[in-house]
């Protein structure tokens, strides 16, 4: 549930944080950890008994360092307890797979949601978008929960999964593109019914900031003055991020869903996923359009929203689209496609080699996008599997242009519709939509900047070089 601040909880402010990062114990702490990873193995245990020793000695500083930081955070009492306990059990078990089940259970950041209110986590994960390996990592964080989030929370927007956090200092495996903080991450022997999901809205925020003040210097692009006061507020743009990703989370089991088919693991065609992410994104989208036109909405919900509105669109044209390899990037197939649809659709122009937007009529054409896609989903009930991915794929290459290798494209007749499933996911090429030339372009001049954001927290400075 969400709480106010007590006297205890005060004392996790930024500053009280700031400090403890500086601290001794902290120090301790995120130097123990970093060195036993260089002992771990890929799935987290310590199998060489002439490492057992050092691996003995340095989970003794983390309990100790975890037991002087504890009193900062009593609101995590029991998780602290029970972490010191699995790192007992852990080292007294010969250091194998490490199991954390009992101290991942106690925490509950979900019942915290207070702003500036902080939490010392420690657990052996891997960090999605980091690193695969299941090592030690130890972060420490700050929660965001503004007053007007707080309101569309308990209104419309319920989403008691999430918590939105920034970083305050962490170990390498943070030093990474990863702005989440998964308890499905975790090392246990059995597998919990997760109750949280954590996103770091600095690191969010701080990258948009980068990539876009770059993305528009290079297209040419004269942002609306209350896009502009995004590139000049962190505190304004994570806020936005945040009411960005609240609606966008909740959105993953709600709606006319093909049988929640991306809640569980099983093989498909990425294009597939490229288009449940921006269903997501484009109700974030379509709710802001209404809750700005809601007079019944507070002026501070409308003002976000109106925000949210430009994030999704230049955070999915400009990073989303050329971030990441060219394998299978679902992200990045839904950037291309936003793209060309507003291209196509004449609301986005690109002329003279100066990009524009005609912001008065954006938002009806992204709506519209939105609405094709979950009329897609409606209709998936009463397709077969098969016949639902040839209608997905008909969507996307109804708007971005196929490799002109593939199979997909030459339609049904074409694919192994008579073998498993597994035999037409196989079809799809790794780089099935290719980039444009305009998006080959941007991608040279861009991915500097992009490089420079791994690691990138709300402390730094959002200033990027490009290669114009």
């Amino acid at each position: 549930m969400t709480q106010t601040i007590n006297a205890f909880e005060q004392s996790s402010s930024t500053e009280m944080l700031e400090t403890i990062a500086r601290g001794p114990a902290w120090q301790a702490l995120k130097a123990a950890a970093t060195e036993l990873q260089n002992l771990q193995i890929k799935d987290g245990s310590i199998p060489e008994v002439e490492n057992h020793a050092r691996a003995t000695a340095l989970v003794a500083v983390l309990k100790d360092s975890v037991q002087e930081l504890a009193p900062h955070f009593p609101h995590d009492a029991e998780y602290l307890d029970l972490l010191v306990k699995d790192f007992e059990r852990w080292s007294t078990s010969n250091f194998g797979i490490p199991d954390f089940l009992d101290s991942l259970l106690a925490f509950q950041p979900q019942e915290h949601r207070v702003d500036g209110l902080g939490h010392l986590v420690v657990f052996p994960m891997y960090t999605q978008n980091g690193s695969t390996n299941r090592f030690v990592e130890a972060v420490l964080v700050q929660v965001i929960w503004p007053e007007f989030i707080s309101e569309l929370e308990a209104g419309a927007y319920s989403n008691k999964l999430f918590v939105p956090i920034s970083f305050v200092d962490f170990t390498p495996g943070y030093d990474t593109n990863s702005a989440v903080l998964f308890p499905e991450s975790v090392g246990v022997r059995e597998t919990p019914k997760f109750t949280w999901g954590a996103i770091f809205q600095d690191r969010e925020a701080a990258r948009f900031r980068r990539v876009l003040r770059a993305a528009a210097e290079i297209t040419s692009l004269e942002l609306p003055a209350d896009a502009a006061e995004l590139l000049d507020d962190q505190k304004l743009t994570q806020e936005t991020f945040v009411m960005w990703d609240l609606i966008h989370d909740r959105t993953h089991m709600r709606g006319d869903l093909p049988f929640d088919p991306f809640m569980i693991k099983q093989r498909m065609p990425f294009f597939l996923y490229s288009l449940e992410e921006l269903r997501c994104d484009l109700t974030a989208f379509s709710e802001s359009v209404k809750i700005e036109k809601d007079p019944e909405a507070s002026e501070e919900a409308r003002k976000y929203a109106k925000l949210v509105q430009y994030a999704v669109i230049f955070d999915r044209i400009f990073r989303f689209a050329i971030t990441g390899s060219r394998v299978r990037n679902y992200d990045g197939l839904g950037g291309q496609l936003l793209f060309a649809w507003m291209h196509q659709h004449h609301v986005l122009h690109w002329t003279d080699t100066k990009l524009t937007i005609d912001w008065d009529e954006v938002a009806d054409v992204v709506v519209a996008l939105g609405e094709q896609i979950h009329d897609l989903y409606w209709r998936s009930i009463d397709r077969p599997k098969t016949a639902h991915w040839l209608a997905a794929y008909q969507l996307v290459s109804g708007t971005v242009t196929p490799n002109p290798a593939s199979v997909w494209a030459k339609g049904p007749d074409a694919l192994p519709l008579n073998e498993p499933p597994r035999a037409l996911t196989d079809q799809v090429l790794d780089d099935e939509f290719p980039l444009s030339m305009f998006y080959e372009a941007l991608e040279k001049k861009m991915r500097s900047v992009i490089e420079s954001t791994t690691g990138i927290t709300g402390k730094d400075s959002i200033t990027g070089t490009t290669e114009v």
